[in-house]
């Protein structure tokens, strides 16, 4: 059986960090701590690196089919780009299917879709209507496909409506499954889209204004007292991006609300609605909900500090600046919403969490690698570094200075949101299952040897 052996790491796990070793027979970690046996391994010195648990990304929209156009990004050039920023494992929100059809529907698509991903994935499974069969289907995905969570919207053409969502969380509850839910005020933002139109305010700056924090707000607190009333279902907050959002959130937790879960994503830690400003470059920025004030991003730092924020996911679906945005040039209403982040997520939080103090060693693990593993039923075989778990690892440069820039990153995408940020560390070895996928920015890795992850509750 292959062996590796990296030395003399400073270690992070989910509760400390210490100087060490780790060993890795095969696909899964074999031995953890210090002066470990080296014969018959191949030895990585780690003198002065940091290694981290391979990251969980539990929000990624690879090849996402929105009607018009699709994501740039596919399943292998996604799954590559991750691997590259030190993500080993991906949970993909599927796209809506056609009209009608069983839940099952989109779970063989995506099956074919992700024949190359190149690292581990797993499936949320998206409800788009709501009747027997479909709540039948949540059991028939969770025994059969180990799809053990979904997502539902508050808002867009397939929104459910109030008793559908309840139906849902009723059943999920009943399941033991986990309901993620996008949460925005439909009225809300449809009447003020609608006034900014009619009214010729089309430019990119007017997207913020017609999201504002109040339709996130609203909608968070109403998913949440839906699954209050369901029991205390287990439900899951994508992308919260308001402070008042997170305010909602910690009122039903106040309250005595068990099985709520929260994420929030680099875009809404690091960069703010002041982007939207310039008519061209604000097109980059179109995503759903869109980016905040400088005071939302202080206040969702803090939940990550005090642990009401749970983890830290992407919302990762690129469109292409040129030609896919510019749909919405003259009506920001018209460009498909979404941005790049796969491949810069983990360096992010370890350059702006980890060395500016904001987050230590073990909250960058937690929220980036232990937290979404745990909470969708992947651990203890990700996320984490120890005995018997998927020998899923990233090491980092600590003090490796580097200016992001798209051209250097592999996103299939024309841009970055993050261009010219200055960032302190980076990866510099992702191994996944006891594999070296990536080595000094070398991808060395396959097509299709990510393993699909059927989970449990």
């Amino acid at each position: 059986m292959k062996k590796l052996l990296i030395q003399n790491a400073t270690v992070a796990t989910s509760t400390g960090v210490f100087n060490g070793d780790v060993l890795v027979e095969g696909e899964t970690i074999a031995a953890v701590g210090q002066n470990l046996p080296a014969k018959g391994a191949t030895v990585i010195n780690a003198t002065g690196e940091v290694l981290l648990p391979g990251g969980v990304d539990a929000h990624t929209h690879f090849d996402l089919d929105v009607g018009f156009t699709r994501a740039s990004d596919d399943f292998y050039t996604g799954s590559v780009a991750a691997a590259h920023g030190g993500t080993t494992t991906i949970i993909d929100h599927m796209a809506f299917g056609p009209a009608g059809c069983r839940l099952t529907h989109q779970v063989g698509v995506y099956h074919q879709l992700a024949k190359d991903c190149v690292i581990d994935y797993a499936l949320h499974g998206v409800i788009q209507h709501v009747d027997e069969q479909v709540l039948e289907d949540m059991a028939l995905l969770r025994d059969e496909e180990g799809i053990t969570s979904h997502k539902v919207y508050l808002t867009y053409a397939d929104m459910l409506n109030d008793a559908e969502v309840l139906a849902v969380l009723q059943r999920a509850k009943q399941l033991g499954v986990t309901v993620c839910a996008h949460c925005e005020n439909d009225a809300i933002v449809n009447s003020l889209r609608a006034q900014f139109v009619a009214s010729g305010k089309t430019a990119a700056k007017y997207h913020p204004l017609s999201r504002p924090a109040e339709a996130e707000a609203e909608a968070i607190f109403r998913f949440l007292s839906l699954a209050k009333a369901a029991g205390e279902a287990k439900v899951y907050v994508v992308h919260l991006s308001t402070a008042l959002g997170l305010q909602a959130i910690a009122l039903q937790r106040a309250a005595g609300q068990q099985n709520i879960f929260a994420e929030t994503c680099p875009q809404y830690l690091l960069l703010n609605d002041a982007l939207y400003d310039d008519p061209a470059e604000g097109l980059k920025y179109l995503m759903s909900p869109p980016l905040r004030k400088t005071a939302d991003e202080a206040m969702l730092w803090a939940g990550l500090q005090t642990g009401e924020i749970d983890t830290i996911g992407t919302d990762h679906c690129p469109f292409l600046l040129h030609p896919q945005k510019q749909r919405g040039k003259d009506d920001f209403t018209q460009a498909p919403n979404g941005a790049p982040g796969v491949e810069l997520r983990m360096p992010l939080l370890f350059s702006e969490g980890y060395k500016k103090g904001r987050l230590t060693l073990p909250e960058v693990v937690r929220t980036c690698c232990t937290r979404p593993a745990e909470i969708f039923g992947i651990a203890p075989q990700k996320g984490d570094i120890q005995v018997g778990a998927d020998a899923d690892l990233v090491l980092f440069n600590p003090d490796e200075e580097w200016t992001v820039t798209h051209a250097d990153l592999h996103e299939n995408v024309d841009y970055t949101p993050y261009e010219g940020m200055q960032l302190c560390g980076k990866p510099v070895l992702t191994i996944a299952r006891g594999q070296v996928i990536v080595k000094n920015g070398k991808f060395t890795g396959a097509a299709g040897r990510g393993k699909y992850l059927h989970r449990h509750v």
